[in-house]
Parts: structure tokens; sequence; C-alpha cells
């Protein structure tokens, strides 16, 4: 019974000295898993950051926009009638008022003859009533009538011939024509589409800005864009400016015109412009993963006397790497860039600078 005594007294302090042992071995473990000694300071966090400076900032603004033709109709025609001819080829260049298609005027050019040998036969009666009234032979008023008779005829000749030249289609301006959608042969009213019909040398760039940049926008303004499909860049330069605001959209459309001459910007197409803004040669400039956003706005964290310290600061333009600081910094401060997650005031740090 003495030795099961003296097993249980063993198994007692082995087991006693083992928890003694961990006890001791965790309360030496917090300093360093809690970041804090027994009554010392925090133990510091290592980060990167970098010491502001000032630089050349060219300010521009990358939106959207699209391609529209110079000009652009849809080609119709101002009466009914059957299509006797079809003069111009689908897809090719026409110069403004070439005839693009006829209509049957057999009617019109009889009615044309008719007028005009009335107005003949009028012409020679004014002209007798004339000579009669120089020797006093009739009234004035016969003569205003034969002479009334004269006008009257006159003009319905000019009717026809306008009703007449409206049956040759003719192009408005110059430019490329599409694709036909009509035959010879056939009957086509007013709200027929023949063809489409565009101006494509200069193009408009149309596009929109948020309204906090309408005031920096002048006309004359020089853009940079490019197109889907070309590795080319096109500059253009702003025309046009909408006088109001969109409601909706609060945005402020704008229009610039672009040189053509090789056809390779087709309407419909999609831009990507470049708006500049403005040049600031004293710009402070910080990569964009140091801004903090909180409720009342943005924030950063800087270096001061070996410790971090929040900074509320204000944005310009974002770029695909840096934010344009307006406010909260100065020159020399150095902004902590990484750990910003693990940072709060007061925070021990160890900076390193990085470039």
């Amino acid at each position: 019974m003495k030795v099961k005594y003296i097993v249980y007294i063993i198994i007692v302090i082995l087991v006693g000295g083992a928890v003694a042992y961990r006890f001791t071995k965790n309360k030496a473990q917090k300093p360093a898993e809690g970041g804090r000694g027994p009554g010392g300071p925090a133990a510091a966090l290592n980060v990167n950051g970098i010491v502001t400076k000032t630089e050349s900032f060219s300010n521009s603004l990358s939106i959207a926009g699209s391609i529209e033709a110079n000009e652009q109709v849809d080609i119709r025609s101002e009466i009914s009638g059957l299509v006797t001819a079809i003069q111009f080829s689908e897809g090719t260049s026409v110069s403004k008022g070439k005839v693009l298609i006829k209509i049957n005027d057999l009617e019109l050019q009889a009615q044309l003859s008719q007028a005009l040998t009335k107005q003949k036969l009028a012409q020679e009666t004014e002209y007798r009533a004339g000579m009669l009234l120089e020797k006093e032979a009739i009234s004035k008023e016969e003569y205003d009538v034969a002479l009334a008779e004269l006008r009257s005829l006159q003009s319905q000749t000019q009717l026809i011939r306008a009703q007449l030249a409206k049956t040759q289609v003719r192009a408005p301006f110059s430019g490329k024509i599409g694709l036909r959608t009509i035959s010879a042969g056939e009957y086509i009213t007013p709200s027929s589409n023949i063809a489409r019909l565009v101006s494509t040398d200069p193009v408009k760039i149309l596009f929109s800005i948020p309204e906090k940049y309408a005031g920096t926008i002048k006309l004359n303004t020089k853009i940079s864009f490019t197109v889907a499909g070309s590795k080319d860049s096109y500059t253009g330069t702003v025309y046009a400016i909408e006088p109001g605001i969109n409601i909706s959209t609060r945005t402020l459309q704008l229009k610039a015109r672009a040189s053509n001459s090789k056809g390779e910007l087709l309407p419909g197409s999609f831009a990507k412009i470049d708006l500049p803004l403005s040049n600031i040669n004293d710009a402070i400039l910080i990569p964009t993963q140091s801004i903090v956003p909180v409720l009342m706005g943005k924030k950063v964290y800087i270096s001061s006397n070996g410790k971090a310290k929040e900074v509320m600061v204000e944005t310009g333009t974002r770029t695909e790497k840096s934010v344009l600081i307006t406010s909260g910094l100065s020159v020399g401060d150095t902004v902590l860039t990484t750990g910003i997650m693990s940072l709060k005031n007061d925070v021990p740090v160890v900076v390193k600078i990085v470039n």
C-alpha cells in the first residue's frame, strides 16, 4: 500500500510540474503575441512609406465618347413615283448635287409642254394688247387682263419645272453613300428610304463630363482619343459645348472635331478620350493604396516621431497608380503605404522609405 501511495504522489508531482512549466512558458510568450511586454511599450510595426514631394502633374480626365459623322442623312424623294434609273454605286463617294435616282417624269414633261404653249400664246396676246394700248385702241383694264393671264401661265410653268426638278434626287452634300434599299422599277413615296449618305471627314466626337469640371473646359481645347481595333492615337478640338447641365445625369455634353482623311474613324465607334484639365507644377501625389475611405471623407497615415498619425485629406484626380492630394498633406510628410489596416493612432512604426 505504501508503494501505491508513493506512485500516486510521484504522478501528482509530475503533473503539477508540467502545469507550472506550461504556465511559465505562456507568460513569457505574451509580450511577443500581444505587442507588449509586462508593463513595456507596444512592439513597433514594420511598414513601407514614401516622403511626399512636389512634382509636375498633367491633370486629365479619362472618359468615354462616340464617333459621329460630320453630316448624315437618309436619302428620300420629295414626291411619289416610279424609279426609272439609279445613278450611284453602293459604298462609293458622291459629290454634292450628283443625281442619285431618277423618277418617271413623262406626265410632268407633257404638262410642261402644254404650259409653255399657253405661255407663248399669252405672250403674243400681251404684246398685241400693249401695241393697241399705245394706240389707245383698248383700255388699260383690257391690257391688264392680258398681262395677268401671262403672269399666271408663267407661274404655272415655274411650278411644273419645280415638280420636274423633284424627279431627280440629288446628293445634298459630298460624302459616301451606303447600301441602297430600292431597285429600278420600284414605286417609291416620300417615306421610302433610298440610302444613307454620310460625310466622315472630319468626324465629330460626342462625349460628356461631370458637372464639377464644367468650368475648366473651353472652346478649342485639344483632346486625344483612341478607338477599338486600332493602336493609333488621334487628336481633336472641342468646337461646341452644351449651354446647360443635364439634370438627370449631372453631366455637360461637348463635341469635338477630328480629321479623318484616311477614313479610319467610323461613325458609331466607341472612343476612349483623354481630356486635359490643367497642368499643376507643385502637385503632391501619393499611391492609391494609401487612401483609407472613412465616413467623413478620406484619411491617410503618416509617421510622426516614430508613431502612426491619422490625417484627413482631400483628393483630386485619380490615375492608375496615384492620387492627387489637394489638402491635408505637406511636402516632406512620410506617408505610410503598407499595413494600413493594422494601423491606429500612436501605434509605433518602423518605416522603410521606398521610391
